[in-house]
């Protein structure tokens, strides 16, 4: 997700409060105080999380503790930034942890943590095996940083009340987080075709983690009372499946200009959507035994040619699953923005809010 604004050249984005430079700044100073007991590790965590990132999670955050009438400026304003950089070492632990489950070779346009320990260990003719050395290293740079992730939230300078408030979210959303993770990981393992357990996934893994938590989270270290912090987190839950639901679009659909990525890179991955959960079933109440079979060949792992992706985006419209998932990302952010109507905000928090909706929306993101 690419925090752009919609706004004219020259103007900032509704929710542009001059964060990310601020985030970038505690997040380097946290990491040259931490302990460097072993370098090798903190230097591949740093790499990854001062080399760019969307710092999607502490936005959310931030505008959660703005909605609670959380201070812009000041030092209650700087207590708070220095603990929300611990979201973004959170998202360090489940990224390179991803890329080793998912055999990634990159990541931000370099090697990704596994694939680099892994060469280092093949270039030094180091004993044993590369591919296990690169994975075993790189599963420790993720504990470490979910470690420090936690050291991070305590030693931001909270006082006490505000620290027990935003360990009730912390703790939930990293369980939340790798319980969405095993969900995903099963989905595979069994073959599941399900559109309830997508969406569970979906829930668990993005919107749980990425908008819902990261928002009660801000909410809850301002102090938010509990009719806010429930409108937050039901404007969370919907804006954040919705986000996933159009990262599944822009998975086979999107533009590698702005993905990032080859189009159709889910289809080749055998990625378990709810788009394809959704065109599976649609398939078999149309009577296609032909189209499921197109389909089930990208999940069971199949070769998956350019011809095979061409085919299987024609058949996602032909049997109506984008459209049908993109009148559930209309309904979802809709029902997210009647959630926040709710509650008295101040105007540019609920800018804001909007603003970041229709950017976790976007069709071109």
């Amino acid at each position: 997700m690419t925090l752009v604004s919609r706004a004219r050249p020259g103007t900032r984005p509704a929710f542009d409060d001059g964060l990310l430079p601020r985030l970038h700044g505690e997040l380097e100073a946290f990491l040259a105080r931490a302990p460097d007991l072993a370098p090798d590790l903190t230097d591949a965590l740093a790499r990854l999380l001062l080399s760019g990132g969307k710092r999607v999670r502490p936005t959310f955050a931030w505008w959660g503790w703005r909605a609670a009438g959380g201070p812009v400026d000041g030092p209650r304003a700087d207590v708070a930034v220095r603990a929300l950089i611990a979201l973004e070492l959170l998202q360090g632990c489940a990224l390179v942890h991803d890329d080793v489950m998912d055999r990634s070779a990159t990541r931000r346009g370099r090697p990704a943590a596994h694939v680099a320990f892994a060469a280092r260990h093949h270039r030094g003719r180091w004993a044993g095996d590369s591919r296990h050395y690169g994975d075993s290293a790189a599963v420790l740079v993720g504990d470490l940083a979910l470690a420090w992730a936690d050291d991070a939230l305590v030693t931001a300078g909270l006082d006490g009340a505000a620290l027990a408030r935003a360990w009730v979210p912390w703790q939930a959303m990293r369980t939340e987080m790798i319980a969405g993770q095993h969900l995903d990981l099963l989905a595979g393992a069994r073959r599941e075709e399900s559109l309830e357990k997508a969406l569970t996934v979906a829930r668990l893994k993005t919107a749980a983690y990425t908008v819902e938590r990261p928002l009660h989270l801000g909410a809850a270290m301002a102090g938010a009372p509990a009719h806010l912090v429930d409108a937050l987190r039901s404007y969370g839950r919907d804006i954040g499946v919705a986000f996933q639901l159009r990262d599944d679009l822009l998975g086979v659909f999107g533009d590698p200009a702005v993905t990032g990525k080859p189009a159709g890179d889910d289809l080749r991955d055998g990625k378990r959507t709810a788009l394809m959960a959704l065109a599976l079933g649609l398939a078999r109440s149309a009577g296609r035994p032909d189209a499921a079979r197109v389909l089930r060949d990208c999940l069971e792992g199949r070769e998956v040619t350019d011809g095979t992706v061409l085919e299987v985006c024609a058949l996602l419209w032909e049997l109506g699953a984008v459209d049908a998932v993109e009148e559930r990302i209309d309904s979802l952010t809709g029902l997210a923005l009647q959630a926040l109507d709710q509650v008295e905000l101040d105007e540019p928090v609920r800018a804001a809010l909007g603003a970041l909706a229709a950017t976790a929306t976007d069709r071109r993101r």
